[in-house]
């Protein structure tokens, strides 16, 4: 029997994050529980509104936020704030999918145009791994903005 995963950040700035990821992923903020979201919705706002309506203190009103897959095939990804900072690299990384199925100079092309999208929504390039055949297709190393790596694969 498989189970169903769900990757979970520590974030300073859970919404901020999960901004990030849901721009990195393709991936949608879901609506609070019990609000019928309209097409269009912008569903952080329906989320500050329930929150108010719910009376969370505003201070805790950033403590979590979730991306869903929109074609329901992906993991949920939550993000929950910490007090403390990223301390070391981390030990689990994503890697993107941003190059299915082509490879040599159009896959690092196709790589090298998804790590310019991302730094301009905040990630940093940490490094290029060229492709070495048979084993190693090439892949760009990326920190998100809170210092989490992860790899466009």
């Amino acid at each position: 029997m498989s189970r169903a995963v769900q990757v979970t950040f520590d974030a300073r700035d859970p919404r901020a994050l999960s901004s990030f990821w849901r721009e990195v992923l393709g991936y949608v903020h879901p609506g609070p529980p019990g609000v019928e979201m309209a097409e269009g919705d912008d569903p952080l706002a329906a989320w500050d509104e329930f929150l108010v309506r719910i009376g969370v203190p505003e201070e805790q009103r950033n403590a979590k936020s979730a991306l869903e897959d929109p074609e329901g095939r992906g993991p949920r990804v939550f993000f929950q704030q910490v007090p403390e900072g990223r301390a070391a690299k981390n030990r689990v990384h994503l890697d993107v999918r941003a190059a299915p199925g082509l490879q040599g100079p159009e896959r690092m092309a196709a790589l090298e145009a998804e790590c310019g999208r991302l730094v301009a929504l905040g990630a940093k390039r940490v490094r290029r791994d060229e492709p070495a055949p048979p084993l190693r297709a090439g892949f760009i190393v990326m920190a998100d903005p809170e210092g989490n790596e992860f790899c466009l694969d």
